[in-house]
């Protein structure tokens, strides 16, 4: 699948997720080398209003979309695959005003499950904020998680 192909699957993924339109996250990068999201800044999610620190759960929910949709990179045709477990270490807080990207990729497939890793960063991906690793359910590509939803994200008709 071409570069283009994932870029696309992956922005319109991403548009069928109402949390995610909620914090405003975007695709900046999507290629068969994994997937990176931007979390821009806002004061929508500020954990701590004295000191404008991103809060925690809006990293969380960065990085478990990040490797979620980072399976749209490795699979030839959507599937729905729901997050068994994910594991994140922060490393430091992410400075106040500024946005952050998350990095996924994954490095192993099965028949089951999708194995994933990755890290948050602001400008450096070499001074990550958090570390994460993700194991994602293999539904199949007969379960669509909702009417027309892989005919939407592959570039069809919902």
């Amino acid at each position: 699948m071409s570069d283009t192909r994932i870029f696309e699957r992956a922005t319109r993924f991403l548009s069928a997720l109402p949390h995610c339109q909620v914090l405003g996250l975007r695709v900046h990068q999507a290629d068969t080398q994994g997937m990176t999201l931007i979390l821009p800044y806002s004061s929508r999610i500020v954990g701590n209003p004295l000191n404008g620190v991103i809060h925690g759960g809006a990293l969380t929910s960065l990085m478990d979309t990040t490797c979620g949709i980072a399976t749209l990179c490795v699979l030839a045709e959507f599937e729905v695959c729901p997050t068994l477990d994910l594991r994140i270490d922060y490393m430091h807080p992410a400075e106040p005003h500024r946005d952050v990207y998350g990095f996924a990729q994954c490095y192993r497939v099965t028949p089951d499950i999708i194995f994933t890793r990755g890290f948050a960063y602001q400008d450096d991906p070499n001074q990550p904020i958090a570390h994460v690793v993700g194991t994602f359910m293999r539904m199949g590509k007969g379960i669509t998680g909702g009417k027309g939803l892989a005919g939407a994200i592959n570039g069809g008709a919902v």
